[in-house]
């Protein structure tokens, strides 16, 4: 589909960022700022363009703050469906979030940018907070929210107005207070695939007009869409709980504390993935690059269906079946809990703002990696595969104004501490041995007749000596212990990382005349992580590969040396090996940055504000907790590091706003360096950083020669994103809102690209990045809403008609870009039609999400183990990849979904 069709048709929708309630302080002056309120949100409006909003920790209104800010509020929230932050990227034109083999792994990206969320030791480009909490990793926001107040998307690096900084935006999620009126709500929705989802909330005061409380729940259970047609069984399946309970404390009009507790729970089977890509490519014409062909079966396909494998999914991946390996364990137990406070005190003119957490998440991470019903590989559910996470912060921050309120001033300080234990026993399946060696005999473009699954090497009593005729009797050896890798791997390795994390910071707003300000925020950060790990495999036929095949692994003939090369890695794939049992694995890190911003704001009339905006962002380097991290055949810890991603930002914006109409215009252009990629290059993770060389490397980064492409000059940015967003709403009535958000994201990497801070060359499997869109990141989005609420009769009976829709242009899902992973532009569309009683004390409503059942993928990614070798890898680079054979895999969104809800409030 053509990018532009898209982008008239949903222009034609009319509207975009979903309508957000009013938050807050009414009556505010045009251009009036106030400290953070402590106390429980006013009853708000349903469709109003004045949108009160704490993104720079002071109350304004939406349209007068200088920044590229959204607000949505409960109304626009409920009307989309929205109960997490994944659902709410259909309203965010600038917002995505997805997530791969497990929904611990979710990826929050705005205007592009964000960080693959697979490997626990990355922190996210984007941060999520919570009623002020800072949350870890993106995960946690994947859990029901329960009811929300609003939720703010800030783009852009952010550090100086609260504890966590990030290097591309933050997402702030404000759930609502207690109140000291007696109150509630409840609901009960159900939907296809036996959805059932029951929500409520109950408040009121336990002393009158000084203590209120409020707990909400959120109970969800729902078939998954994934059938697996061996064991009979769905997956992707929903199945958690989640509570909440509150309490607010205001003995007075100066002092106030709010504690909150909360747990969720969930134990599902996700996520599981189909076959998108099982053709096998060669090049037909050696030396002319930029063709290929398909031949008529994929030798790695006949492998496994020699073995017993199924492939449901093959040629028609969006029937949505699959075949996974009987017996192993695929549901995980995904806990997430803390407690949490907040004081606010007036003391004379300066308001003190103090926030302490502690929380706990861990996420069980048994999994069926090869997605397929053959045992190549596994996790077990013994306890030994998980993620767990401790963290304990603190915030304060004191704020107030001087000089006649012309300063307007707001210091600061963080401290975090998290310990991080990643435990993980990865093994090679019952049915590794006879796939792998059979894999790499069919590599060798030896016939199926010569093959035998059953024997030692894959090979048939006639094969084997014809075969040993051409390769020698060294490299055979290698076939045969190939054939005895089966069942293992890991028993237990053990990352465990500790992280230390202070900050002071301070944002200030000067008014120098009374439609001029400047804004100057600073910010300092010291991070310290220790890693200590401990690792215990009992593949010993890694080691023993290695030594036998040594001197064959410099053989002058190059393709002797790629047959030694390819029986190596494929026993020692994920550096599975006993040679680092035992071996201390200790390193530290320290880092401290200097980050800032600077506004300059006009408020050329009293509906129009413009500024311009510059600023310098941070995200800490760590380690990849894997030990595919490891170099192989090096037990240096220091080789996980991964270095620091900074950013440096330019926005200009003008905001617009009248009773009747409102629009958000910015630009932007964000310039990361050792930007943080994590790929999966079809046995393992890599974590690498992002540089441009600023001298040329004469293509050398787009080869695939992992010694060529280093660095001799500088080392600056790597990734660029540059566009515009555009955000608007019209009100032509108190019961009609349309609006309408577009963003334009040229988020590219740059030419001449290296892998580390230090100029080191390109990974050769990322030859793709260099000039070329980042995945997941489509340069065309539109969004829309339009709601209109009439009012039915004259006893107080109103209607609800809603729709929204997002439109998104051509995009890449695979962080190395090759051509499988490819996905057409596409357009989603919700709706929701309901009746509500006087004051909403009641509401029906019928609703659809994704209801033209548009089907597309999240994340594609090479099959485990399943081949070698891509489209893109034959096309560019025929002299090394004749043949590309490597299986594609994806995980898909979930489809259309409807049902009904009833709600009373009282």
């Amino acid at each position: 589909m053509r990018k532009w069709v898209y982008l008239l048709a949903a222009a034609g929708c009319a509207g975009a960022i979903g309508q957000a309630d009013a938050q807050g302080l009414r009556g505010l002056a045009p251009n009036a700022k106030q400290g953070e309120k402590d106390k429980a949100p006013p009853t708000v409006a349903e469709n109003t363009s004045d949108i009160v909003v704490t993104a720079t920790r002071r109350s304004q209104r939406l349209s007068n703050v200088p920044i590229a800010v959204s607000a949505y509020g409960s109304t626009a929230l409920r009307h989309s469906g929205a109960t997490d932050i994944r659902q709410m990227a259909q309203l965010a034109p600038s917002l995505s979030v997805s997530s791969t083999g497990s929904e611990a792994n979710a990826t929050a990206r705005l205007r592009g940018i964000g960080t693959v969320g697979d490997n626990p030791g990355l922190e996210s480009s984007v941060a999520v907070f919570i009623d002020g909490v800072y949350r870890s990793r993106t995960g946690s926001g994947l859990n029901d929210l329960g009811e929300v107040e609003r939720i703010e998307v800030l783009r852009g690096p952010q550090g100086t107005l609260s504890g966590r900084n990030s290097s591309a935006g933050a997402i702030s999620i404000y759930t609502k207070y207690p109140e000291f009126k007696f109150g509630g709500y409840g609901e009960a929705s159900y939907g296809n695939y036996n959805a059932v989802r029951l929500a409520g909330a109950l408040t009121g005061p336990v002393l009158k007009d000084t203590l209120a409380f409020r707990i909400d729940g959120v109970v969800a259970r729902r078939d998954g869409f994934y059938t697996d047609v061996v064991n009979k069984t769905d997956y992707n399946d929903r199945n958690r709980y989640f509570v909440r309970g509150q309490l607010f404390f205001k003995p007075s009009t100066d002092l106030s504390l709010r504690l909150i507790g909360d747990y969720t729970y969930r134990n599902e089977k996700c996520c599981g993935a189909v076959y998108v890509d099982t053709r096998e490519k060669y090049d037909p014409t050696p030396g002319v690059a930029g063709d290929f062909a398909v031949a008529p079966q994929n030798r790695v396909v006949s492998v496994m269906q020699s073995l017993g494998g199924l492939l449901p999914s093959a040629g028609d991946p969006y029937n949505c079946q699959i075949a996974q390996t009987p017996g192993r364990a695929y549901a995980n137990v995904t806990k997430d809990y803390g407690i949490s406070s907040r004081i606010g005190w007036t003391i004379g003119s300066v308001q003190l703002i103090s926030i302490s957490a502690y929380r706990e998440y861990k996420a069980g991470d048994a999994l069926d990696p090869d997605y397929g019903n053959l045992d190549i590989g596994y996790r077990s559910d013994d306890g030994n595969a998980y993620r767990r996470f401790r963290t304990y912060t603190h915030e304060t921050r004191l704020s107030g104004g001087l000089f006649d309120n012309r300063l307007d001033w707001l210091v600061g300080g963080y401290f975090a501490h998290e310990g991080l234990e990643v435990a993980d026993n990865f093994k090679f399946g019952s049915q590794f041995g006879a796939f792998a060696s059979c894999s790499l005999v069919a590599r060798m473009n030896v016939t199926p007749a010569l093959r035998d699954p059953t024997k030692s090497g894959c090979l048939s009593a006639v094969g084997r000596p014809a075969l040993t005729r051409v390769l020698g009797g060294t490299l055979i050896g290698g076939l045969d212990r190939i054939s005895t890798a089966s069942n293992l791997g890991a028993l237990r390795d053990v990352f465990d990382q500790t992280s230390t994390n202070y900050a002071f910071f301070t944002h200030d707003i000067f008014r120098i005349t009374d439609t001029l300000s400047l804004t100057a925020g600073l910010r300092y950060t010291h991070e310290h992580k220790v890693l200590n790990a401990s690792l215990n495999s009992n593949n010993t036929v890694c080691p023993a590969q290695q030594a036998a095949l040594a001197s064959a692994r410099l053989n002058s003939n190059k393709l002797m040396r790629d047959i030694a090369d390819g029986l190596v890695a494929i026993v020692c794939a994920g550096n599975s090996t006993t040679a680092l049992n035992g071996v201390p694995l200790n390193d530290a890190i320290s880092e401290g940055q200097v980050t800032g911003t600077t506004v300059l704001s006009w408020q050329a009339t009293p509906s129009t504000l413009l500024y311009g905006s510059y600023a310098r962002g941070y995200k800490a380097g760590g380690y990849n907790l894997a030990r595919s991290g490891l170099v192989l055949g090096s037990s240096r810890a220091s080789d996980l590091r991964f270095d620091p991603e900074t950013v440096q930002a330019f926005e200009l914006g003008v905001k617009y706003s009248t009773e009747r109409f409102s629009a958000n215009l910015a630009g932007f252009r964000s310039s990361f360096r050792n930007f943080q990629l994590n790929t999966f290059n079809g046995s393992a993770f890599v974590v690498q950083n992002i540089g441009g060389c600023d001298g040329s490397l004469n293509g050398q980064d787009r080869d695939d020669d992992p010694t060529s492409g280093a660095c001799k000059g500088k080392v600056g940015a790597g990734v660029v994103t540059q566009g515009f967003e555009l955000e608007a709403g019209a009100y032509p009535t108190p019961d009609v809102t349309f609006n309408l958000g577009y963003t334009y994201a040229r988020t590219q990497y740059r030419d001449d690209l290296v892998g580390s801070a230090a100029g080191a060359p390109l990974t050769p499997a990322l030859f793709m990045l260099p000039g070329s869109q980042m995945s997941n990141a489509p340069r065309h989005v539109i969004t829309s809403a339009a709601t209109w609420t009439p009012a039915i009769g004259s006893n107080g009976l109103t209607g609800l008609f809603y729709v929204d829709s997002r439109m998104t242009s051509d995009y890449n899902t695979g962080s190395d870009l090759f051509a499988e992973k490819r996905q057409d532009g596409y357009v989603l569309v919700n709706a929701r039609i309901g009746i509500r009683g006087r004051d909403q004390h009641w509401a029906l409503e019928f609703w659809g999400q994704n209801i033209f059942d548009t089907q597309y993928e999240q994340i594609a990614a090479a099959a485990f183990l399943q081949g070698r070798g891509s489209q893109s890898q034959v096309q560019q680079l025929g002299a090394s990849y004749a043949v590309g054979n490597a299986l594609t895999t994806a995980f898909l969104a979930e489809p259309r979904t409807y049902g009904v809800t009833l709600r009373s409030r009282f």
